[in-house]
């Protein structure tokens, strides 16, 4: 028999591109846990941001970096003192194909058709992706030749498509092909946090999603992935 669970409710979680696979299998054990059943939305936070301003009905953000939930709480749309780093990402160059010697060697070659980043205007990982090219010297070299996914799936998408031959992807995403770990020195840190928005600060849903988030469990899963 199935176990049922008293007050049992919905949570809208709007996470970013690069952690909905790994947010995806979190909702399963949240619900056989607590009853609750979280629906996820992901894209790019840029865009959520924007979305949040303008009245979506959210109730948690899974963003992509820390400055996001912070304006949130400035604006009034997010609840002060639920922030908290729910995972640290790592970026990397992918290329779909095995055995490609990816690095900072091919990217200095130049000899590439396109490389995919996500837009930096709108995803954490694209501003990031633009930093390393900045400090390797590169961003002038290459500017010509990138294709921008408006996040980090799409950008995905692009590599695995074919599309681009490379592309700055969320480690997390990478499964198979050729990739190089980007240094952590090369960009500023991708933590990322969540926040409980103000639409959701009445449900014991979105409580209890941002607690099963911080616990060890869940923060097992999360390493699985890639992140820190």
């Amino acid at each position: 028999m199935a176990c049922t669970h008293a007050g049992a409710a919905e949570v809208h979680v709007a996470v970013a591109a690069n952690f909905a696979l790994p947010a995806k299998h979190l909702a399963e054990p949240f619900l056989r846990d607590t009853g609750h059943r979280v629906i996820l939305s992901s894209g790019s936070t840029g865009k959520f941001y924007a979305q949040i301003k303008s009245g979506a009905p959210f109730e948690v953000l899974l963003s992509a970096d820390e400055a996001t939930p912070r304006r949130l709480e400035q604006d009034g749309l997010a609840v002060p003192g639920t922030r908290f780093t729910y995972a640290t990402g790592r970026l990397a160059l992918w290329s779909a194909r095995a055995n490609v010697p990816v690095g900072e060697a091919l990217l200095q070659k130049n000899e590439f058709e396109r490389l995919a980043i996500a837009n930096p205007r709108l995803a954490p990982y694209g501003a990031a992706a633009q930093e390393v090219l900045e400090k390797l010297g590169l961003w002038a070299n290459v500017r010509s030749k990138l294709v921008q996914g408006e996040n980090i799936a799409q950008t995905f998408q692009f590599v695995s498509s074919g599309n681009a031959e490379l592309g700055f992807v969320a480690l997390s995403q990478v499964e198979s092909g050729s990739h190089w770990l980007i240094p952590a020195a090369l960009h500023a840190p991708l933590n990322q946090d969540a926040v409980l928005l103000v639409r959701g600060k009445q449900s014991a849903a979105a409580a209890a999603f941002l607690r099963f988030l911080g616990s060890e469990p869940a923060r097992k899963l999360i390493r699985s992935y890639g992140y820190e």
